[in-house]
């Protein structure tokens, strides 16, 4: 859930202050879940097959680096790409606020009055908020393109996506690097915990309960696993 924060004048003041931090949130989660997901893939289709673990750790290790490295230019590609968007609408908001400053004024006025203001305030705020370029052009962002108030930042996003790959993906291939005895039902039961504490740790930012959350990632995760357990035993000697 959502951390309580206080209300005092102070606390107020120094929270909005600090500015809006962006959340990588989602990037997290994604690589976390897509790298578990697709490491005991080739865990579980290995296995399957019959094939020697030796096979598993290379083929894991190789999708490790390989598909974090792609999931996370992707995702810089991808934010790269908002944050070039975002860019050309500025700036063609810029160019709308120098031709058509009438227009793009009405513009502002009816965002406000959509907002709730009217009669005297609205006109006034119609006024001060034209005051600063800044200001304007971040509430056009908001309310007339639905974009965020703050640029996304692709280089972090990557690199949380990244981060998350590796450390997940690294889950399912730990009990082979180590040879440990039954290898595959250690790799099983770690991979499927990983499920779980994603999902449980997931809650912190939603009203679900962390059992809740953590189960329905669990249940996500264990179905990929079991197709890909099943596929792998189709080509089993």
């Amino acid at each position: 859930m959502t951390q309580e924060h206080g209300h005092s004048r102070d606390e107020i003041a120094t929270r909005l202050n600090a500015g809006q931090q962006n959340s990588n949130l989602k990037d997290m989660i994604y690589g976390g879940i897509d790298g578990a997901v697709t490491t005991f893939a080739i865990v579980a289709g290995v296995e399957g097959a019959g094939l020697p673990h030796s096979i598993i750790v290379a083929l894991g290790l190789a999708n490790i680096l390989a598909d974090g490295f792609s999931m996370a230019a992707s995702n810089y590609s991808g934010t790269k790409a908002e944050l070039d968007d975002r860019k050309r609408i500025i700036q063609t908001e810029e160019r709308h606020i120098a031709q058509h400053p009438e227009g793009e004024l009405e513009e502002l006025r009816q965002i406000l009055q959509m907002r709730g203001l009217s009669g005297a305030v609205l006109d006034q705020a119609t006024s001060e908020i034209s005051q600063s370029r800044e200001n304007w052009i971040g509430l056009m962002l908001t309310d007339e393109y639905g974009l965020a108030r703050d640029d996304p930042e692709p280089l972090r996003a990557a690199l949380a996506t990244f981060a998350a790959f590796l450390i997940a993906g690294s889950v399912p291939l730990v009990p082979f690097l180590f040879d440990l005895q039954n290898a595959f039902a250690t790799s099983i039961f770690a991979t499927l915990l990983t499920f779980f504490i994603i999902g449980a740790a997931k809650s912190h930012w939603s009203l679900a309960k962390w059992w809740r959350s953590g189960a329905e990632t669990l249940l996500i995760g264990g179905v990929a696993a079991l197709l890909a357990y099943f596929v792998g035993g189709f080509f089993h000697p």
